[in-house]
């Protein structure tokens, strides 16, 4: 396929994806999780760190407890799986000197070629304050967030971005004060209820091209 032709099938692709708010209960099939999941391992983040983790659920009981705490959003309990998107609640030395290990591990490269890049990671990252590295962290999230919707819409799976919950909460029911985590976004994956959707069909709105785009 040619560049020119793979550009406009994802143009097609993002055009027919939505968020999707009303899901059917099928089930996405393992092979195609697991190609969204592997483009969202192979985003880009910020010097390479990652610095997140992605719990996905397919457990009924936990998706309904979700629910209660995301407004009764039915496409938590609805879709296929539902990603959790939770970031580091801090970045250490340990950290960075894992990455670090896993580039080395993985380049077959000498530690110490590595140590201006390590320093390089410590100098920026670590003395950020605690608030400005989450908003950090979550930033990254976000990126892999925009990778998962793309991928999402190549399978033709539906997605669904959502902010909508109380972070608090999802915390709690997922335990992840205890694992140095907090949940940022969620990423409900199924298929659109195409009866039962109001917005299936819909046409897409966005602003215009000339009132989007400034060239310099």
């Amino acid at each position: 396929m040619s560049t020119t032709s793979a550009t406009s099938t994802l143009i097609e692709q993002l055009n027919w994806r939505y968020a999707t708010k009303k899901m059917n209960g099928q089930k996405v099939s393992a092979e195609t999780i697991d190609q969204i999941l592997e483009t969202i391992r192979l985003t880009a983040t910020s010097y390479g760190l990652q610095p997140f983790t992605v719990l996905v659920i397919e457990n009924p009981e936990l998706k309904a407890k979700i629910q209660a705490a995301a407004y009764g959003q039915t496409q938590t309990v609805d879709c296929s799986h539902l990603l959790v998107f939770c970031g580091w609640n801090t970045v250490t030395a340990q950290h960075i000197d894992n990455y670090i290990q896993d580039i080395a591990t993985q380049r077959n490269a000498p530690l110490e070629a590595l140590e201006g890049f390590k320093g390089y990671i410590a100098g920026n990252v670590l003395p950020l304050d605690d608030n400005t590295k989450k908003i950090w962290i979550d930033k990254q999230i976000y990126i892999a967030l925009g990778t998962a919707l793309i991928a999402a819409a190549a399978a033709q799976v539906d997605a669904t971005p959502m902010e909508g919950f109380v972070p608090a909460q999802v915390d709690e029911i997922l335990g992840l004060a205890a694992q140095g985590l907090h949940s940022t976004v969620m990423l409900p994956l199924g298929y659109r209820d195409a009866a039962g959707d109001y917005l299936t069909g819909a046409k897409k709105v966005r602003r215009a091209s000339d009132k989007f785009f400034k060239f310099l």
